[in-house]
């Protein structure tokens, strides 16, 4: 919402960065992938996507801005092996555009996919409560009134569970709250952006096999149908 609020130029200037970063980050992903190499399990994605989001929300800060460009070469890393996994040229402009085009496509409005401000949105907004709820416990202890949301949120459990804390330890949960969340918006991230591009990159498969009215035609029959989407989508991928 903050980023919606600044001034137009600001805006744009913003746009503008975060398209030259995805653009850089694509070419990395995809100099990176070998001809020859197999394709990346999913869950191999998963967890270096976890480990890197988890330093980043540890440590916060300068730590984040180097950790969410690495993230993003994760996310288009995989992007690009499902891209090529069904045949694909990743390396022909149109089959880059189309890898750039999952970011797109994987938000359910123009406002949350991942190439606007969701996820580097997200990632920037939970920095800002951990570095309040730190500031908070080194001034105030575990005070509850006019307390940020983490330092409730310590004291509530802590209080649940019977377990006494002092200042020093609340402090020191709160870069592992960062830490777990950095790795759990990162898991689910990349693993929606993988859902998306196997989809969009199965239906680009099929038009250069059908051809594109005739794959366009089917879709648009499967969403009049939903009950009989995935078995008439089965039949129409084999």
């Amino acid at each position: 919402m903050a980023v919606k609020l600044l001034p137009r130029s600001w805006y744009m200037a913003w746009h503008r960065g975060v398209d030259a970063a995805v653009a850089k980050a694509l070419s990395m992903a995809i100099g990176s992938l070998s001809a020859s190499a197999a394709p990346l399990a999913d869950r191999r994605y998963w967890m270096m996507g976890a480990v890197s989001g988890a330093v980043g929300g540890f440590f916060g800060g300068p730590a984040l801005l180097l950790e969410i460009p690495l993230t993003t070469v994760l996310m288009l890393r995989a992007i690009a092996d499902i891209a090529r996994q069904e045949g694909e040229d990743v390396e022909s402009p149109e089959g880059q555009l189309a890898c750039l085009e999952v970011f797109a496509l994987g938000g359910r409005s123009s406002e949350d996919d991942a190439a606007d401000t969701g996820y580097y949105g997200l990632r920037l907004a939970l920095e800002l409560p951990l570095s309040s709820a730190a500031r908070h416990i080194a001034r105030r202890g575990l005070d509850g009134r006019s307390a940020p949301a983490l330092v409730n949120l310590v004291g509530h459990v802590s209080e649940r569970f019977g377990v006494a804390l002092s200042e020093r330890a609340a402090a020191k949960l709160i870069p592992v709250v960062g830490a777990l969340g950095g790795a759990l918006i990162n898991n689910a991230f990349i693993q929606h952006f993988q859902d998306t591009a196997r989809s969009h990159f199965t239906i680009r498969r099929l038009e250069r096999k059908y051809s594109r009215s005739l794959i366009e035609a089917e879709y648009k029959k499967l969403k009049r149908r939903p009950g009989k989407a995935s078995v008439r989508y089965t039949a129409l991928a084999a």
